[in-house]
């Protein structure tokens, strides 16, 4: 406790408090009471004897050396008797020691470095230790009450001790750091397409949320409840779909499933939320007459032969501008479907994908070439030629094997054939679907012409039959509706009350 008295100045009562900085040297600061002489004396003598016990003299910063700055800050702190022997006496023999080996300022300490301070405690084998548990806390207890008035005095920002479990000694860790560190795992353990999908919702959406509410794994795994906040606030207050959500949460979900395989949590948090209902999605699709328009509309466009294939093989888009000239079979009249070319975009630039694997094992397939395609496939297989005879030097050789390029060889972009499509249906009149609702048009129209569900799954390279019912719902109520009128033609009209009464 610093030494000090009550002095008269201007009819007010000023607290005059003495100490020593590090030096020796004797200093002193003076701090109004507030309150006038008059009347005040025993007021003021107890404001002093409470400002006394709490004051801690600054003569410390951030370049102070963490052993040093506990030995004397000990000496001021606001403690009883008892607890100050007992303080002190932790400090000289549990904390110094190690500060002492492993210089640190009270600037320069990590969470890190504490980390290994209290790692060094559980190491520790001394019999007349009651337990290592509460050694650790006596520990924590006191740097946290220490660094606190590191944090008020502003050499430091935070308290490191905050981010530290009082009762292991180890670190918090922030979720938002956490899935950072998940993401660059997985990176390797998945699709370049998957993880540029995972690393946008992460880096755009999920870390940024739990950044600015600070929350750690321990606090999810005792709070699932703040999971589930952030789901709320994606429905209600940026409004996006519960589909974009439910992805939302698998990334949460797989990356607290790491935590767990980490030891660091006990089980998933995760699996204690509720995820929203998928909402129903409902494909686009054009009628065989506007199916005629568009193919009327494509022809000579740079997207002609994409627009084919996505409209009448049913490819997606990274299959079309994939497809190459040696998958072309002109003996055996086959189109094979096992390349595909994609753009993803990381740390904002557009990198291509390209390899000879496709969505899925069943995405892989052999559809047949008809003469109508064949002809125009040949006309074109011509017109490159004549292309690349014409631009000599300057055409690119790279793509050579690919059918969709421009007329100076390069491949055309996925996004240009997205982009492209739109402004050809606004020109045309046409109505305003995605390009990748060509491919649910393809499945409208075989079904419409009698094709069962089996043989579009297998044409449209969808892994499963429950795939194909599931987004062209509208299938099925086209069979309710013949099945309807078949149950009307099969039954005699008198069931039916009230039919043929005038």
């Amino acid at each position: 406790m610093v030494a000090g008295h009550l002095r008269e100045q201007n009819g007010i009562y000023q607290m005059i408090l003495c100490y020593k900085d590090t030096n020796n040297k004797r200093c002193s600061k003076s701090i109004s009471t507030g309150l006038p002489v008059k009347g005040n004396k025993k007021k003021a003598e107890a404001l002093l004897a409470q400002t006394r016990k709490e004051f801690i003299p600054p003569i410390w910063n951030k370049d102070t050396h963490v052993h040093v700055f506990l030995v004397e800050w000990i000496q001021y702190a606001p403690l009883e008797a008892a607890e100050f022997s007992q303080y002190k006496h932790h400090i000289n023999r549990w904390i110094v020691p190690y500060f002492k080996e492993h210089i640190n300022s009270i600037g320069e300490l990590s969470v890190q470095e504490l980390e290994q301070y209290f790692s060094s405690l559980r190491k520790a084998d001394n019999p007349q230790i009651a337990g290592t548990q509460h050694l650790i806390s006596t520990s924590h207890h006191i740097l946290l009450m220490a660094f606190s008035h590191a944090v008020s005095s502003g050499w430091i920002e935070k308290n490191p001790l905050v981010s530290i479990n009082p009762e292991t000694g180890k670190g918090e860790i922030l979720f938002a750091d956490f899935i950072l560190k998940w993401l660059a795992v997985i990176k390797y353990k998945v699709q370049i397409t998957t993880y540029a999908g995972y690393r946008s919702n992460v880096e755009k959406r999920i870390e940024p949320y739990f950044r600015e509410k600070g929350y750690t794994l321990n606090e999810l795994s005792d709070n699932p409840e703040f999971i589930q906040d952030y789901y709320t606030y994606e429905l209600e207050e940026r409004h996006v779909k519960p589909n974009t959500v439910i992805r939302r949460h698998a990334n949460i979900h797989k990356c607290l499933d790491y935590a767990v395989q980490l030891k660091l949590l006990k089980d998933n948090p995760a699996d204690r939320v509720q995820r929203p209902e998928e909402n129903t999605y409902e494909a686009q699709y054009y009628t065989n007459e506007e199916m005629v328009q568009l193919f009327k509309a494509a022809h000579g466009d740079p997207l002609e032969i994409c627009i084919f294939l996505a409209a009448f093989y049913g490819m997606r888009r990274s299959e079309a501008v994939g497809v190459k000239w040696s998958r072309i079979d002109m003996v055996n009249k086959t189109i094979t479907v096992n390349h595909v070319v994609t753009d993803i975009y990381i740390d904002g630039h557009c990198e291509r994908v390209i390899k000879d694997k496709t969505k899925s094992k069943s995405s892989t397939r052999k559809l047949p070439l008809v003469p109508p395609f064949e002809a125009v496939l040949k006309y074109v297989y011509q017109k490159q030629h004549y292309q690349q005879y014409v631009c000599g030097d300057a055409y690119c050789k790279e793509y050579l094997d690919y059918i969709n390029k421009t007329e100076t060889g390069e491949l055309i972009k996925p996004g240009y054939v997205t982009d492209h499509f739109q402004l050809l249906l606004k020109k045309n009149g046409l109505r305003r679907i995605r390009f990748h609702d060509l491919r649910h048009s393809c499945a409208s129209l075989l079904y419409s012409y009698g094709v069962d569900l089996k043989a579009i799954q297998h044409w449209l390279g969808h892994s499963t039959i429950s795939t194909t019912a599931n987004i062209y719902t509208h299938f099925d109520y086209d069979q309710k509706i013949n099945t309807a009128n078949a149950m009307i033609q099969s039954l005699p009209a008198s069931v039916f009350p009230g039919i043929g009464v005038n």
